[in-house]
């Protein structure tokens, strides 16, 4: 580990997350001297990846949002590929076959070319479909990006042109557990990314996982000559009320730097600083989690079990319910997750395991109260994950549970205390704060956010945001 006592930087980057290590990299390629620091040993934050039992688990990756096909102009993807110096190739992305939405007695089928979207809606809500094209050409005109947009009401946007509240809330709910902070709604400029990210460009997962993005993202940090401390976070900023003026990392190491870019989070970042109260932000903690539960199966899922969709957003309730629940788990709406089924790059090296990975919103407070190591909390666990595969099945193709279970051979769930513990996120909320700071500033002068709290969300929004607060505040 170099010795950075008392060096100087252009810029310090907080937090090797996907929009830390854009950031970084951004940085360095245009010449700054630049440090970028990280708390824990591996890269990825939210979505990163861990070894279990000699396996590898993906953390957080579903599927990488806005697919789109090389060379597209114009598109998120192509956009930070360019500006991370990254050939189109290296993420060896496999486009998804086939997805689903399953609520209120409807099976509504989308992939990534839009019209199977657009002839489901008019098949299954016919009386809905001039309202559905009509919301689609308004979010396909809106600049979602823009810094200054105002965050109106999604639900509200979109019941001016759907009059039936189950097709609005059919339209939600991949939406809101791909990417929404808010209770219940979604910021309107959200709404129009996801809405993007999802229906119109797709998902797409890199063939070996995760790992193919972090790993790029390491070698580009590596080539870019940014200083990394890995395993040594942030224990204070110092400053002098208008600046921070120094940065004192876990080993009591003091750097100082002309800006400071954080992803930690907006109440994670500035509860470090001097002058700043403990409790800071108490009343913008995200107060959205969840549980989620990872089976590996000696099984292929689509030829041994006919499970066919790639991803599943299911809801059994009357309606959509998207607010922290009053019970440790909600399952009556979430998400079911095969990721064997892609279309592979190379099928010959496909998976050989099968995977199952279910999501639902859970309680932060409730599970918190078990306490992390006691009996309880481990019960809750084991009847949490019995509970989510119970409700996943019912919505695959049936299979003997005797066969099913035969075929498991490995497992493990999270819950929100383990978000909490491993990216320090404040409630374990994965989509951070309610309220985001799309201008990414703070009342520092030259300290500044991306990430989760900037407001852009997933893997593609996370990178997008590193690259772009770093354009705005650093390199301007």
């Amino acid at each position: 580990m170099p010795n950075l006592d008392g060096q100087h930087f252009d810029a310090l980057v907080i937090g090797a997350g996907m929009s830390g290590l854009a950031a970084a990299i951004r940085l360095a390629h245009f010449g700054k001297k630049t440090l970028l620091v990280e708390r824990h040993n591996a890269i990825g934050g939210l979505n990163g990846f861990y070894f279990l039992g000699g396996r590898k688990y993906d953390v957080g990756l579903h599927a990488m949002t806005n697919f789109v096909p090389a060379g597209t102009k114009n598109a998120p993807l192509t956009k930070l590929l360019r500006q991370l110096r990254i050939r189109y190739d290296e993420l060896d992305l496999c486009p998804q076959k086939q997805s689903a939405i399953h609520a209120f007695g409807n099976q509504i089928r989308f992939s990534n070319d839009f019209s199977l979207l657009e002839s489901e809606i008019a098949r299954a809500f016919p009386q809905q479909i001039d309202g559905f094209r009509k919301l689609d050409a308004l979010l396909s005109g809106y600049n979602e990006t823009a810094l200054d947009a105002a965050d109106d009401s999604a639900r509200a946007c979109v019941s001016k042109f759907i009059s039936d509240p189950l097709l609005v809330d059919t339209l939600f709910i991949p939406l809101s557990f791909y990417g929404s902070s808010l209770p219940d709604d979604m910021a309107l400029p959200q709404f129009a990314i996801m809405w993007r990210s999802i229906f119109r460009e797709g998902f797409a997962r890199p063939h070996i996982g995760v790992r193919q993005i972090t790993r790029t993202l390491q070698r580009k940090l590596r080539e870019s000559g940014a200083v990394v401390q890995m395993k040594c976070g942030v224990k204070k900023i110092r400053t002098d009320g208008k600046r921070a003026v120094a940065v004192e990392l876990d080993n009591g190491t003091v750097v100082t730097a002309d800006k400071i870019l954080s992803s930690a989070g907006s109440s994670e970042t500035l509860r470090l600083c001097e002058g700043v109260a403990a409790d800071y932000g108490s009343d913008n903690i995200g107060q959205l989690a969840f549980c989620e539960t990872i089976t590996q199966l000696d099984a292929a899922p689509e030829k041994d079990f006919g499970w066919n969709e790639t991803i599943i957003f299911f809801n059994d309730a009357e309606r959509f319910c998207y607010r922290n629940p009053e019970t440790l788990i909600d399952a009556r709406s979430g998400v079911i997750c095969i990721p064997n089924n892609y279309a592979w790059s190379r099928p010959e090296e496909a998976p050989q395991e099968g995977c199952l990975r279910v999501t639902c919103l859970a309680n932060y407070a409730r599970w918190k109260a078990l306490g992390h190591a006691s009996e309880a909390y481990a019960q809750a666990k084991r009847d949490s994950f019995e509970q989510l595969q119970t409700v996943a099945r019912k919505h695959l193709p049936a299979v003997d549970d005797s066969v099913f279970r035969k075929a498991i051979c490995a497992t493990d769930m999270f819950t929100p205390l383990t978000i909490e513990r491993f990216t320090g996120k404040l409630g374990g909320a994965i989509y951070g704060a309610t309220q985001k700071t799309r201008a990414g500033t703070t009342p520092f002068d030259n300290l500044f956010l991306c990430g989760t709290d900037q407001g852009f969300l997933g893997i593609t929004g996370a990178i997008l945001s590193g690259i772009s607060m770093a354009n705005l505040h650093m390199l301007a």
